[in-house]
């Protein structure tokens, strides 16, 4: 009798995940969608390779056929059930655990945020500081070239002389007397800035100056402004910062406006003191640009020196030079201001200044 014995192998099996490795599951089942969803994500940490995690077999199974069954299940994984897998023996809380307890790894995801935030901040910085740097350039060549005054200008030379002649001349506003200037009807005064009540690209009013202004307030009280080209002009303060600015170093309100001197109405003006133009009174130091402006509008005009010319720009000067002339020129010529019906005499607004 002929016997044979046919040893049956036994298939490749995985042993049943024990209970108590359940405790993972059943937690992550709990947990929310969202932390899931943060799971999936590109993570920060470095964490190593899990996807190929598997469980021990039975010794009976070959080593080969463990390999390609291994293979096998993990390249049909989707990179979600990775996820899940791997959630199931090493969750969050578990990995946070770690991180916090591993000074040197905690202290090299701090750096690396610190060293975001500082980038980010340096970036946002230089940035800032561009955009400042070509407002104050562009700001500079406006107040050297200005394209408007010049076409008003020649439109004086040519054919209105009298709109560049002040109502009053005087070295600086010392020599003015505000109580009589208040006594005739005139409700407000507006001042130039630069070379009028303060040094060019100065915050502060020209300390001899001072006491005259607070003269002036005692007088016209709140009915204060600056009217200037270099502060309060939106083409180069468009948020208002200079203007506030300036406010605050000489007490006296900047108003804002958009068309640069000597073009432009006095609506802005008018405005704010709630007045016509021909009861306020207009300080300035150039006879093309403050002066015109004025007697364009109607204002009483003062013209008043210079008070520095030592940071005053060459083109600047050259400009001042040629205006002085003209001015010079007309007046030898018997040429007179426009008649201002508030001041039909101005000389009794003029005083010498006090010691």
């Amino acid at each position: 009798m002929l016997s044979t014995t046919a040893a049956a192998q036994l298939p490749s099996c995985w042993y049943r995940i024990p209970s108590h490795l359940n405790v993972h599951h059943r937690a992550q089942q709990k947990r929310n969608l969202t932390t899931l969803s943060l799971a999936n994500a590109d993570s920060q940490r470095p964490l190593r390779n899990f996807y190929s995690l598997s469980l021990p077999q039975t010794h009976n199974c070959s080593k080969e056929k463990e390999s390609n069954d291994s293979a096998r299940y993990n390249s049909n994984l989707s990179p979600n059930q990775k996820h899940l897998l791997f959630l199931e023996f090493c969750p969050v809380s578990d990995t946070e655990d770690t991180n916090k307890s591993n000074p040197k790894t905690r202290n090299h995801n701090q750096h690396q945020v610190d060293e975001q935030r500082e980038f980010k901040k340096n970036n946002k910085d230089k940035l800032l500081f561009t955009n400042m740097w070509w407002v104050d350039v562009k700001a500079a060549l406006g107040q050297r070239i200005n394209l408007e005054g010049i076409l008003c200008s020649t439109m004086v030379i040519l054919k209105d002389q009298k709109l560049a002649l002040p109502h009053i001349s005087v070295p600086d506003i010392r020599y003015i007397d505000w109580a009589e200037l208040r006594r005739k009807g005139f409700k407000g005064v507006v001042f130039d800035k630069d070379n009028t009540i303060t040094a060019p690209y100065s915050l502060k009013p020209w300390p001899p100056l001072e006491s005259s202004l607070e003269r002036c307030k005692l007088e016209f009280g709140p009915d204060i402004a600056v009217f200037s080209n270099s502060a309060g002009l939106h083409e180069y303060d468009h948020d208002g910062s200079k203007a506030r600015m300036l406010e605050g170093a000489i007490g006296i309100k900047v108003i804002r406006h958009r068309v640069k001197k000597p073009a432009g109405t006095a609506e802005e003006i008018e405005k704010h003191f709630g007045c016509e133009a021909s009861q306020l009174i207009m300080v300035g130091d150039r006879p093309f640009t403050d002066i015109v402006y004025g007697n364009r509008n109607g204002f009483l005009t003062i013209l008043t020196e210079p008070l520095s010319l030592a940071d005053e720009p060459f083109i600047v000067k050259q400009v001042r030079k040629l205006e002085t002339s003209f001015v010079a020129y007309w007046s030898r010529r018997g040429l007179k201001p426009l008649g201002q019906k508030l001041l039909p005499d101005p000389m009794p607004c003029v005083k010498e200044p006090y010691p």
